[in-house]
Formats: C-alpha cells, sequence, structure tokens
C-alpha cells in the first residue's frame, strides 16, 4: 500500500539546507535522538550491504554502535559472512530505516577495523550473557543441530565460571564504515521528497551539502 508522506500530520520538520546540522554526523545523531524519543523499536538498527569479489550483495540489519566524525560503528564476530566479505571488498553501506518518522538515511564508505582499546571499552558494556555467546558462535559457520549451539555455550559458560570479566575473543570486534556519502531523506507530500546529501570531495578534502532530485 502507498504512503501518502505529510510532514504537517506527523508534525515532522522539513529537511532543508538552512536547518541541517553542520556535518553529517551531528545530523544522524540529532535524528537517532528524535528517532529514540519517538519510541522508534531499535533506533540504531541499520542494514548493512555488502559485496563479495564477485560482486554479489549481501544484507542483513546490524546494531550500529558507535557515531563521530570517522563513522558508524558495528560489532561482529570476524568469522561471519560479512567479515569475510569485507576483507574481500572493504567497501560497505548501510541504511538506517526510520519509517515511523518518514525518514531515511544512508551511508557508505571504506570499513576498517576498530581499535582493540575500542573494542574492550565496548565489550565491558555488553550483558554476560552476549558475551558467552560471542565465544559459543562460529558465526555464520553450518550448525547440525540447535544442541550444538546449546553445548557450545555450556563449555564456555563453565570455562569463564570462576572469571569476573569474560575476555573479548581473538575472533571479535568493531568494524567502522568510513563514510565518503551521506545521505538524509526526508518523505514529503506529492513525492517530492527531501534529499541532502553530504560527498566528501578527496581533492579538496572538504565535504559538500548537495540536494538531490527525489
Amino acid at each position: 500500500m502507498r504512503i501518502a508522506y505529510d510532514t504537517e500530520t506527523m508534525q515532522v520538520p522539513e529537511l532543508d539546507e538552512k536547518t541541517i546540522a553542520d556535518t553529517w554526523y551531528e545530523q544522524l545523531g540529532r535524528w537517532l535522538g528524535e528517532a529514540a524519543d519517538a519510541g522508534v523499536v531499535e533506533p540504531n538498527a541499520m542494514v548493512l550491504a555488502t559485496t563479495d569479489s564477485e560482486g554479489r550483495p549481501s544484507s542483513r540489519t546490524v546494531l550500529c554502535k558507535g557515531l563521530d566524525e570517522r563513522g558508524v560503528v558495528f560489532y561482529t564476530n570476524r568469522t561471519s559472512a560479512k567479515a569475510h566479505q569485507l576483507r574481500e571488498m572493504p567497501y560497505a553501506s548501510a541504511t538506517f530505516p526510520m519509517f515511523a518518522l518518514q525518514r531515511q538515511v544512508h551511508v557508505r564508505g571504506i570499513t576498517e577495523h576498530v581499535s582493540e582499546e575500542e573494542t574492550a571499552a565496548y565489550w565491558a558494556t555488553r550483558p554476560r550473557g552476549s558475551q558467552l555467546g560471542a565465544w559459543a558462535s562460529v558465526q555464520s559457520a553450518v550448525a547440525g543441530s540447535r544442541q550444538v549451539l546449546e553445548d557450545a555455550l555450556a563449555e564456555v559458560t563453565r570455562r569463564y565460571a570462576d572469571h569476573e570479566q569474560v575476555p573479548v575473543p581473538p575472533h571479535w570486534g568493531g568494524i567502522r564504515i568510513v563514510a565518503d556519502h551521506v545521505e538524509f531523506w526526508q518523505g514529503q507530500r506529492d513525492r517530492l521528497h527531501d534529499r541532502l546529501q553530504f560527498r566528501f570531495t578527496p581533492t579538496t578534502r572538504e565535504w559538500l551539502l548537495e540536494r538531490l532530485q527525489p
């Protein structure tokens, strides 16, 4: 079913060059905060797209766990399919769907590993169960049954039963998308949606703000 976008009814301010933040990460932070205030479930969820060495795409939803001028960060098991693909083709895109607010944000750029210090700092904030699960799972590998996973979790739970802190697995860490294009999309009436793009220009080392046609 097609939706008639109506920013007046939704009381969502228009997106224009005068009101957008000076930087893409400040604007994204602003929108993520507004999504959280509006009660959007998992407002930091983003659809991550990667490709393999033959150009075949894959996408999946992950959570953005870091945002600053360097890019957006997510954490993953480095045995995962997405990690393998990023080693082959270290370029990715991520889309933040904010349907309830008639918005979306699209980020793309080259990827890099987050430092061990940053990874350790985030790891310490994770629930112990999530930490143990990261040790137990060989992400994206074929499992013969659910019991295989349960047995692996039971084993690592015993292994670290006497440890106050569960260490960071050597196969787990953060990946940052170093943004070079970031587009902000705001639904508008009559399909004349607002699209403002921050684009990094390597020659001048500056960001340009451009309006794109819908």
